[in-house]
């Protein structure tokens, strides 16, 4: 990261640009700022019943932020279906700069000690930019992103930049604004605190559920 400095990256995403690669292995990088963007609305999340019935029984532990770049690592690598990922050895290397001072967070799903799903993204004010997910096991990326959603809300989070909006997204309520509407939202978000911390690690599924589909606030 001889050239990109960690303050130039989070200029970028307070100005609603973000970083990729053409493929893991491709060494450069490129920025997007896309006509169309898509945002996971905090106070319309839709969780099926199927899934919160999954995640009152708990199949996985879920800790936060305590391996972050094994998350992003698993992103990155190759899954049936997916052959290769945006994310080289440059990204990783960024994204590990931003969580060791604070401003990248992972959610992470574990079978005992196996790391089996979870996602990372970026924290900005109240704004909170998810990058990528994983899973080796059924429904693990699913679990983790509700108990994103959850702390997102419980901490007074006030955006969910998802980038794009994929088949799998548009599930849980993700949609496509303009660029305008979304450089409005991010302005007022960044410009606001919030508390990634504040809905304790060992919250019950009960608590994560009502967190994550509570009325209480606004996205």
């Amino acid at each position: 990261m001889s050239r990109i400095t960690l303050d130039m990256l989070l200029r970028a995403y307070a100005h609603g640009i973000f970083p990729m690669s053409e493929s893991r292995h491709d060494t450069r990088i490129s920025w997007f700022d896309p006509h169309k963007r898509g945002v996971l609305p905090l106070n319309k999340f839709h969780i099926p019943r199927s899934l919160a019935k999954t995640v009152r029984r708990q199949p996985y532990e879920v800790r936060i932020d305590t391996a972050f770049k094994e998350v992003v690592e698993g992103c990155a690598s190759p899954r049936p279906g997916r052959w290769t990922t945006w994310i080289n050895d440059s990204i990783i290397d960024m994204f590990t700069g931003l969580y060791s001072i604070g401003h990248a967070h992972s959610v992470e799903c574990w079978s005992g000690e196996k790391l089996i799903g979870g996602l990372y993204g970026v924290s900005l004010g109240a704004a909170f930019f998810g990058e990528s997910m994983f899973s080796v096991q059924v429904d693990a990326s699913k679990i983790a992103l509700v108990y994103l959603v959850a702390r997102l809300r419980y901490g007074g989070f006030r955006l969910l930049d998802t980038q794009f909006v994929t088949a799998h997204l548009e599930h849980f309520g993700a949609h496509e604004i303009t660029r305008a509407d979304y450089l409005r939202r991010l302005q007022t978000a960044v410009a606001m605190e919030a508390d990634w911390l504040a809905l304790d690690q060992g919250a019950p599924p009960g608590v994560v559920l009502e967190a994550a589909q509570s009325n209480t606030q606004t996205s």
